[in-house]
This record gives C-alpha cells, sequence and structure tokens, in this order.
C-alpha cells in the first residue's frame, strides 16, 4: 500500500464511522506493486528499436492485466467480509427499523391529526346540534306561550263581542224606530268586528251604566270614531291611489277614466270572463260601442282592471254607491210624480217591489240574482209557442211586471249581441 497507516479491522463494539473508515481504505486500495519481477521477456534483449518496443508493449499490458485481477482479488476479499460483518448487518437492521419507526410515527400522528379533527367536528356538530335543539325548544315555548296568550285573548275577544251583543239588545238598540234600530244592529255588529278588546271591554263599561241616555251616548261616540277611523283611512288610500296615478301619468301609462267609461268596463269585464279570446280587446271594444267618447285600447283597460282588482278597492265602492245613489234618485223623482201628496204617512202590507209594480206598471230596482233566476227557469217552461207567455212568466215573478219581464229579456238579448259584435269586432281587426 502507498499509505503505510492502514486503518484497524476494530472490534464487535467498533462505531460505524470507523468501520465504514475501515472498508473505505480497502475499497479504495491503491498498492504499489507494478509486476515487473513477472515479464516474461526483458526488453534488453530486443535486436533493434522496435522490438524493444514491442516487448515493452507486452510486458506493460501483462503487468496491467495481472494489477487488474489483484485488485478483483483484494475487492471480492472486501465486499465478502462487508456482507458478512455482523456491525453492518446490526447497523442495516437498526436503519431500517429506524426508518420503519419513522414511518409508523408519521402515519401514527397523520391518524391523531385525523382523530382530533373528527373530534373537533364532532364536537362543533353536536354544539351546533345542542343549540339548535334548545333554540327549537325555546321557539316552541314562546309559541306555545304565544298560542296561550291568543287563545285566551280570543277568548276575551269573543266574550267582550257577546257582551256588546247582548246589551244592545237588552237595551232595545237604543231606539224605539224600526228604521234607527236596523241601522244601530249593524252599527253593533261593525263595532263588535272592528274594535280591539280594550275597546270593547271599555264601550261595554260605559253601556253596562243604568242610564240610558248615557248608554245610548256612549254607543254614539263609539260609532262616529269607528266611521271617522274608516274615513281617514280611505282617505290615506286614495291620497296613496293619486300619488300613484300622477307617477304613473307622468310617464304617459294611464288616462283618466270617467265613470260612465268604469261602469261600461265593468259590466264587460263581468260579461266577458277570463279565458275569452282577446278578452281585453273585446272589452275595449265594448266600451267604445257603448261610450263613443272612449279612447281606451286594450293596454289603458288591462291596466285600469288590475288597479281596480288590487288597489282601487275604494274606487270600486264609490262606483257602486254612486250607482245605487243614481237608481235612489230615479226611484224618488218616479214617487213623486206618481204621489204628489207630501206628508202623508202609509202603512206598508207589500213589498217595494210589488207596490211598486202596482202603481207604476214597473219596478226600475236592478233585477237581482233571484229574479234573474226566477226569469230563466221561467223561460224555460214557457216557450214561445205558449200561448200569453209572457203573463205566465210575469205570474212567476211577484215583483215584476209583465213589461218588466220582456224588458229584461229585450236587455238580455242586446247584451248577447253586443258581446257577439265586441268578439267580431276584434277578430277583423286582428
Amino acid at each position: 500500500s502507498n499509505r503505510r497507516t492502514a486503518p484497524s479491522l476494530g472490534t464487535d463494539s467498533t462505531s460505524i464511522e470507523d468501520v465504514n473508515r475501515f472498508y473505505t481504505f480497502w475499497y479504495d486500495f491503491d498498492s504499489w506493486r507494478e509486476y515487473s519481477y513477472l515479464d516474461e521477456e526483458e526488453k534488453e534483449k530486443g535486436e533493434n528499436r522496435e522490438e524493444r518496443r514491442w516487448i515493452e508493449k507486452q510486458n506493460k499490458a501483462a503487468r496491467q492485466r495481472l494489477k487488474k485481477e489483484e485488485t478483483a482479488r483484494i475487492r471480492q476479499l472486501v465486499d465478502n467480509a462487508y456482507a458478512c460483518d455482523p456491525r453492518v448487518i446490526r447497523y442495516r437492521e437498526e436503519e431500517k427499523e429506524k426508518k420503519e419507526a419513522q414511518k409508523r410515527a408519521k402515519k401514527e400522528a397523520a391518524r391523531q391529526k385525523a382523530l382530533e379533527e373528527e373530534r373537533i367536528k364532532q364536537e362543533a356538530l353536536d354544539e351546533e346540534r345542542k343549540k339548535k335543539e334548545k333554540e327549537e325548544e325555546e321557539a316552541k315555548a314562546q309559541a306555545a306561550i304565544a298560542k296561550k296568550e291568543k287563545e285566551a285573548q280570543k277568548r276575551l275577544l269573543k266574550k267582550e263581542r257577546k257582551t256588546l251583543r247582548t246589551v244592545a239588545k237588552d237595551k232595545n238598540y237604543f231606539t224605539d224606530a224600526e228604521d234607527e234600530k236596523v241601522t244601530n244592529m249593524a252599527d253593533v255588529d261593525r263595532l263588535a268586528d272592528q274594535l280591539s278588546l280594550l275597546q270593547l271591554q271599555t264601550l261595554n263599561e260605559a253601556m253596562a251604566a243604568d242610564e240610558g241616555s248615557r248608554a245610548k251616548e256612549a254607543f254614539s261616540e263609539a260609532v262616529q270614531e269607528l266611521n271617522k277611523q274608516i274615513e281617514e283611512e280611505k282617505q290615506r288610500h286614495l291620497e296613496a291611489l293619486q300619488k300613484q296615478s300622477g307617477g304613473d301619468n307622468s310617464q304617459g301609462s294611464k288616462k283618466s277614466w270617467s265613470e260612465a267609461e268604469i261602469q261600461c268596463m265593468i259590466k264587460a269585464v263581468n260579461l266577458f270572463p277570463a279565458g275569452t279570446k282577446e278578452r281585453w280587446e273585446v272589452i275595449a271594444n265594448f266600451i267604445h260601442q257603448h261610450v263613443p267618447t272612449s279612447n281606451k285600447n286594450a293596454k289603458d283597460v288591462l291596466h285600469k282592471a288590475k288597479e281596480l282588482q288590487k288597489n282601487d278597492v275604494f274606487l270600486k265602492q264609490n262606483a257602486d254607491k254612486k250607482a245605487f245613489e243614481n237608481f235612489e234618485k230615479n226611484v224618488k223623482s218616479a214617487n213623486v210624480q206618481a204621489n204628489p201628496k207630501e206628508g202623508v204617512v202609509s202603512e206598508r202590507f207589500e213589498s217595494v217591489g210589488e207596490q211598486q209594480v202596482r202603481e207604476q206598471g214597473t219596478n226600475p230596482a236592478p233585477w237581482s240574482p233571484e229574479e234573474q233566476k226566477l226569469l230563466e227557469q221561467a223561460l224555460k217552461s214557457y216557450p214561445a209557442s205558449t200561448a200569453d207567455r209572457w203573463d205566465r212568466i210575469s205570474e212567476c215573478i211577484s215583483t215584476r211586471s209583465k213589461k218588466d219581464c220582456m224588458k229584461r229579456y229585450k236587455e238580455l238579448v242586446e247584451m248577447v249581441k253586443a258581446k257577439k259584435a265586441a268578439q267580431d269586432a276584434t277578430t277583423k281587426k286582428k
């Protein structure tokens, strides 16, 4: 060896660093032996220079082969020793066990982390579930309490309403006149339906007093206050509708409607129900036929119908009220013409319709659903071929005369024709 100090083999307790140092020395063994003493021929025996070169070349190749064989022999010896060295075997097993332990520790750490995350998640879910259950229990308890309070409030309200009606009935509705009694009965029902529990209790306490005038005064004040509230509510609603109408008019989406147009539109909506082909154009044509000055199209009619249906409840009430006032005015004028004497109190033993039929020969009041139903049944019972058909039909309707029945029949025929004409006009326009 070119290196004189070779490391020792060591003992069984030698550290792995010294063992590796020992085997590293022998794996990298550097020998000074050149094997010239094993040359087969001597170079000096050559006759010329070429022969001596050839001999040198042959000897050099033989030396390299011998050195390579010696190196392989030493390497085989070192490999065998390293493979069988118990210290190396023990170190490898320790390293393998160490790596396995590290893998197991890493795997266990990952498992513990997953378990911890699952535990935290489960705790959060349990806490959320408990919180939700607690909230549900509190909500149920509050709902039960609210339900009990509502039922108690409802029972008290029912009791107070019954008390109000009983007190008013016991006091003969605070009047002896039949007409005023009917009005007061309606007012009692309105008060019972619209007043709150506290207002009902206050009113019942005031009406329970022994003095008749005081009870009547309390009742009158309650009716006036209720009417005032209703009027204020109507006024606020109408103002809101006017503001909305103003905004829509500024955008050009609404037009002004006359009372005749509104009445005609309501009649047409009832005459042409949902499902009618091109319904709103048909209704617009119907309005044009009955109100020639109208310039409303199908879009205007649809917008107005939605407004009346959703928001304009009070306008419909006002329209009905005006229609009734017109009817009442016509009836009064007819009565004045038929009976010019004023101040004569008469006793009535028959209905209003029968009296008007007897006195005027006709009944100007609008046809009620019951009268319409009787008329339709009579028309089916007595066909056109029946002798004295209209006399028999009028006998089936005590409140209507023969003239009224014939007039109503003509109106129905004209209504059907107008409906058909409106639909035909819409089809032609399309």
